[in-house]
């Protein structure tokens, strides 16, 4: 009932109606995206289908079969068929198509005239803004060491086809939290909104260099401006689509070293291999101690680890196996070491007594207060850290890329908590420090 009750739905319809503008006459038509005319000098938003992830049309039969027992005569027209027709349906879907080639060609064919469609209909003065969510990290690109997504590969060759350039990207919250899926994947938090406007006819050519110098320029103040923002780190690669898109949409062509134009393909997996090297550019603001563990975290997770290798890592960042013990990072015996996992860390953890104090330890801290006693708890954590534990947060969020790339999906999760958390706990924290000090406990 948390996610989808009776009365829920009710008292959602309830706020939509008491906020929304006063009434103005709207119209309903159904119709093919790729031949409608209705769209013709208007301002358009559209939620279009995301290549494989869902099959419309299979789930809409269980609905179907009786609500055309009961309004057929009502709507004739809408319910000619025994079964919702799937034939034109605009998803990859294999099993219809006798391969997934066949599928993504039926795919990309189909979503390029629907695009081409609203290209050359829409107003002049005003973007299109297209929802888009498809989680983009399932394919491996060898040859930049990145990886990439044919959903998303697929869609946005679509768009450029039909004469669209990227100029932004609007992350919107628009996922409940508690549906099922949120609570037990690293689903999507939020809708990726791309604004598309018609590519200009005199766009200029560029080099596989010119897009790189222009894509590193970019999107680090792209990706600060998002992080402010607080999207979801399980959303950020979504994200970062809009901006590396919208540098290489500007250009009518991107030429690599041999003189062919550059896939798109390619250009996600250059703007994926950027946004890592972005965030890991963050670290240089991180201390020594940070800067160990997340290399040592990329290599072993919360593993054990041989003593020496780690002993290795620490003079190469300043530090040692010693300091690191003694600020309460990691366990060491027995020529092992490893990393201390949130529940591990002493429930008495006080950061004003802490001598030697770590943005690791603050970041890890609030996660085991966050899972223990919820955002109340962690926000009286985070007054205590202040302006500290802003830097916390930026280190959820490049520990959370670590994780999706190796997969380790519990992991993730926990850090993608706390930046998802963090508006509530940082309004909370803010609360109490207006409050002025609170005395919790006794010290002797």
């Amino acid at each position: 009932g948390a996610g989808g009750d009776f009365l829920g739905i009710v008292e959602g319809a309830e706020k939509m109606l008491r906020n929304a503008p006063p009434p103005t006459r709207g119209a309903v038509e159904q119709a093919d995206a790729a031949t409608q005319r209705f769209s013709s000098d208007h301002i358009v938003s559209t939620d279009p289908p995301y290549y494989d992830n869902i099959g419309y049309a299979d789930l809409s039969d269980f609905f179907y079969v009786w609500l055309r027992r009961s309004l057929k005569l009502v709507f004739p027209d809408l319910f000619t068929t025994l079964a919702v027709p799937k034939a034109e349906e605009l998803v990859a879907t294999p099993y219809r198509h006798g391969s997934k080639e066949k599928a993504e060609a039926f795919f990309l064919n189909g979503m390029t005239h629907a695009m081409h469609r609203l290209a050359e209909q829409a107003h002049p003065a005003f973007p299109v803004t297209i929802y888009y969510a498809f989680k983009q990290s399932e394919t491996e690109n060898n040859e930049v060491g990145s990886t990439t997504s044919t959903g998303w590969d697929t869609f946005l060759k679509a768009v450029i086809r039909a004469g669209f350039s990227v100029t932004g990207t609007w992350p919107l919250h628009t996922e409940n939290r508690t549906r099922l899926v949120g609570m037990v994947t690293n689903a999507l938090a939020s809708s990726i909104v791309l604004v598309c406007r018609k590519r200009p006819a005199d766009a200029p050519t560029a080099t596989r260099r010119e897009f790189l110098t222009a894509l590193k320029a970019e999107l680090p103040g792209a990706l600060k401006h998002l992080q402010r923002g607080n999207i979801a780190p399980v959303d950020l690669a979504q994200a970062a689509i809009g901006p590396g898109m919208g540098v290489f949409t500007r250009y009518a062509r991107v030429l690599d070293v041999a003189g062919q134009p550059m896939t798109v393909r390619e250009a996600l997996a250059l703007i994926n291999q950027t946004l890592d090297e972005v965030l890991a550019e963050q670290e240089g603001d991180f201390d020594p101690e940070t800067r160990w563990a997340v290399a040592w975290f990329e290599q072993m997770g919360f593993n054990d680890g041989p003593f020496g290798d780690a002993e290795t890592l620490s003079k190469a960042k300043n530090t040692s196996v010693e300091t690191l013990a003694e600020a309460g990072l990691l366990a060491s015996r027995a020529g092992k070491v490893r990393l201390l996992r949130p529940s591990e860390l002493p429930a008495a953890w006080q950061p004003r007594h802490d001598a030697r104090l770590t943005i690791w330890e603050m970041t890890h801290h609030l996660i085991r207060v966050l899972e223990k006693d919820g955002e109340s708890g962690a926000a009286a954590l985070a007054a205590q850290l202040g302006s500290r534990a802003e830097t916390a947060r930026e280190l959820a969020y490049r520990l959370y890329t670590v994780c999706e790339r190796k997969k380790r999906a519990q992991e993730a999760l926990a850090y993608n908590a706390l930046v998802q958390s963090w508006p509530e706990i940082a309004r909370l924290a803010a609360e109490k420090a207006a409050s002025g000090p609170v005395q919790e406990r006794l010290d002797f």
